[in-house]
């Protein structure tokens, strides 16, 4: 099944007589006919939703969806991008444990991974994802357990060179885990390139209609867990009266312990009516990930030839440093987000965004509609001058996340926004 027809037909599969759209489960809990069963839920040997804290079944026919659309071995959804993030690394590490992330990555990760994971006891090494692979290696500890990665960079676009990462990871016996946000699984599977774990902010270009929160874990099933490195997936969990993960669940030992020991203790689970959303948004992905990237094309093309930008970062671009990396992992397109800086000061930045009238100045992206932000100043603000250089952020960048109108309504909203400046630009058609 191709993944336009998996975003239609995967997770729910009506019976005769029921409903085609997916029914809403509004319930925290559920029935069953006798107290062994139950005990066999919570000893993990029978199937079934004991508690909405850990599955429910609306969820569940949308976890169903997505591990399908990355090609993996099961899912699990998160009440947030942030919070599926941080239970894919804490499923993992424990105190004491060490992990590198590339620098280039969304400005809520670096706090995660430098300011709060730090207080778990657990250690992040920032590297540029441009290194040759012998320099990465020398972040390498003894105790380094994962790699940590993103797609496309937010904001930065660069472009992730997966095969190489995994590579890197593998030499050392640790999953990569690649945030793929940007490009959906409709642009871009990892897993085919050697990820093992999938994260997605679903708030974004998954949802489409800035409607609901979510995030989503995606287990590709392939990694070794056995390898030497992670005990807690091959001893005993007294929280399961020993059950041991590689054992009882195979190559979903994964993705199974994160739900029914993380999302068991940390309750970071979404509700029936949020994955309902967010399962009308993943019906139309394919044909809204097509419109974003053709009209992102085109208006990334207008921004480069204007005289009043001093650079456009857009892998699809011809000429970008991410153009040959975007041709291998993402031929159909990249996404409708660019970054660009205005001629100038972070003044003049401003001045353009506040000038918009069609696009919308949001601490968002991915929408439907146009929406602009100074990551400098919202997003990324809290970050030192030397994590912003590290992230490819400029004072004056601007997000630029180009939404489904028509271009060219698009484009005379810049045209008019960029006339405000004091500075020349060159003429433009569509």
């Amino acid at each position: 099944m191709r993944i336009e027809t998996q975003c239609l037909h995967e997770g729910y599969h009506p019976g005769n007589g029921e409903p085609s759209a997916l029914p809403i489960y509004q319930s925290t809990t559920y029935r069953y006919d006798s107290t062994e069963h139950i005990g066999k839920l919570f000893d993990l040997t029978a199937a079934g939703h004991m508690y909405s804290r850990i599955s429910n079944p609306t969820v569940a026919a949308v976890e169903e969806k997505i591990a399908a659309m990355e090609g993996g071995v099961g899912a699990l959804c998160t009440t947030s991008g942030q919070a599926a993030t941080m239970i894919s690394l804490m499923n993992i590490l424990k105190e004491g444990d060490h992990f590198i992330s590339t620098a280039s990555i969304y400005g809520g990760t670096i706090n995660l991974f430098a300011v709060t994971l730090k207080r778990f006891g657990i250690e992040c090494t920032f590297v540029d994802q441009e290194l040759p692979e012998e320099e990465i290696q020398k972040m390498f500890k003894p105790n380094t357990k994962a790699v940590f990665g993103e797609t496309i960079a937010n904001p930065a676009l660069s472009v992730l060179d997966i095969e190489k990462w995994a590579a890197i990871a593998h030499n050392n016996n640790v999953p990569l885990i690649v945030d793929n946000t940007f490009p959906t699984p409709y642009l871009c599977r990892p897993f085919e390139f050697g990820a093992d774990i999938v994260v997605h902010s679903t708030s974004k270009y998954m949802d489409g209609h800035a409607v609901q929160m979510g995030g989503v874990i995606v287990d590709s099933g392939n990694f070794d867990w056995k390898n030497g490195n992670f005990p807690e997936f091959t001893e005993p969990d007294e929280s399961y009266h020993g059950i041991v993960y590689t054992e009882s669940f195979e190559n979903a030992a994964y993705i199974t312990k994160a739900r029914v020991q993380m999302m068991r203790d940390m309750g970071a689970y979404p509700t029936a009516n949020a994955a309902f959303l967010l399962n009308l948004g993943l019906e139309t992905l394919p044909v809204r990930m097509d419109r974003h990237c053709s009209n992102a094309l085109k208006v990334a093309e207008y921004f480069k030839q204007s005289e009043k930008v001093e650079f456009v970062n857009y892998p699809g671009l011809e000429g970008d440093k991410y153009h040959e990396l975007a041709n291998k992992y993402l031929p159909l397109g990249t996404c409708g987000v660019i970054s660009l800086s205005i001629e100038g000061s972070r003044e003049n930045a401003i001045k353009f965004m506040d000038s918009l009238k069609l696009a919308s100045n949001e601490v968002h992206v991915a929408d439907i509609r146009t929406c602009v932000l100074h990551p400098a100043s919202s997003t990324h603000r809290q970050l030192t001058d030397e994590q912003l250089a590290a992230a490819g952020i400029t004072p004056g960048l601007i997000r630029f996340s180009v939404g489904l109108e028509n271009v060219e309504d698009i484009i005379e909203d810049i045209e008019q926004a960029l006339a405000h400046l004091n500075l020349d630009a060159k003429p433009y058609t569509v």
